[in-house]
């Protein structure tokens, strides 16, 4: 199984390569892809070094499964190239997220609907995947009308520059900043640019990648997205209006016997999931559930996961293994 990781020196392909070692996914060679400032650089992957190539050098060498996270444009330009030669494409950018053409896949909700002839598959958003692992379920039986999320994004959504940036805050350094503000002892209610709505691009992410990967355009969503000063992992506070009535004790058993999903949810002893403890983590968590007494059929939760991990990286993964298993590379 010849593995091409594109963006191998970035943020989240560091992290790929890390999932790839635990998962024990059965790499036979590696073609660490970079940046032509990062063409030559060595990496080292299970105790053995790799030298960073060039795009075209990583095309010619015709791998199996190619995982992207070197941004939209790069996706765009070389993701083609890559399956035209043969290579099956699991690209993390929103290059192709919401191309009619192209499968958005969360493993445990929909990796069914893969086939041989999908060679660019979109990873989804990672506020996104969080979300829908616990919709997903709840949908199937009680059917979603409208949901409501405001998240509480980590700085490692940005990159390294932002880690920079709130580190640099924290010294009390001028340096170069990833934010327009300050994020350090502040919140910052923009992610990604402002569309013509004036919601951001992350905000729609959140609408169209859940519709999609749950298959329900019907399904109403809004959003607001917060970046704040946290270094482990995205939350989410969701609210969710059912067409049907639901049991609180049954909504935590289906979430319970849901792969990839762990309740965290007692108030007697102060359990909830947060960022700090989700950090390194593969698996989403969920708690304080409780019905909003407001209006019927709706309830609250609270939502946490590991962006660079489940968000990006472990997800990708995953998708390369159903591949393999099914035999679909």
């Amino acid at each position: 199984m010849k593995v091409a990781v594109v963006g191998a020196t970035g943020m989240v392909g560091e992290v790929m390569l890390q999932v790839l070692a635990e998962r024990n996914f059965p790499v036979t060679e590696l073609i660490p892809v970079a940046s032509e400032k990062s063409v030559g650089k060595e990496i080292s992957f299970r105790g053995k070094n790799y030298t960073v190539v060039g795009m075209q050098t990583a095309v010619d060498r015709k791998a199996d499964i190619a995982l992207f996270s070197a941004g939209g444009n790069t996706s765009l330009e070389w993701a083609p190239k890559f399956a035209a030669a043969g290579t099956t494409v699991i690209d993390n950018s929103s290059a192709w997220r919401m191309d009619p053409d192209k499968k958005l896949v969360v493993p445990e909700i929909n990796a069914s609907t893969l086939t041989t002839a999908d060679k660019i598959i979109a990873n989804p958003n990672c506020s996104t995947i969080q979300l829908v692992m616990v919709l997903a379920p709840l949908h199937h039986k009680y059917n979603i009308k409208r949901v409501v999320v405001s998240t509480y994004q980590s700085i490692t959504g940005t990159g390294v520059k932002a880690v920079q940036q709130l580190e640099n805050e924290y010294a009390g350094i001028k340096g170069e900043m990833a934010y327009k503000y300050p994020i350090h002892r502040n919140a910052i209610p923009q992610c990604d640019v402002f569309e013509d709505n004036d919601y951001t691009k992350e905000e729609m992410k959140l609408v169209r990648e859940t519709q999609k990967i749950i298959g329900d355009k019907t399904i109403a969503v809004t959003a607001t997205a917060v970046r704040i000063p946290v270094v482990g992992g995205h939350s989410e506070a969701v609210n969710v209006e059912f067409s049907n009535d639901f049991d609180l004790n049954e909504v935590r058993n289906i979430l319970h016997h849901t792969a990839g999903v762990v309740v965290q949810d007692n108030t007697d002893t102060y359990t909830y999931p947060m960022p700090m403890y989700a950090q390194g983590k593969d698996e989403v968590f969920v708690g304080r559930i409780r019905r909003d007494e407001s209006q019927p059929n709706t309830l609250n939760m609270w939502i946490v996961a590991d962006n660079l991990r489940k968000g990006a990286a472990t997800n990708t993964v995953q998708i390369a293994e159903y591949l393999v298993a099914n035999q679909l590379v």
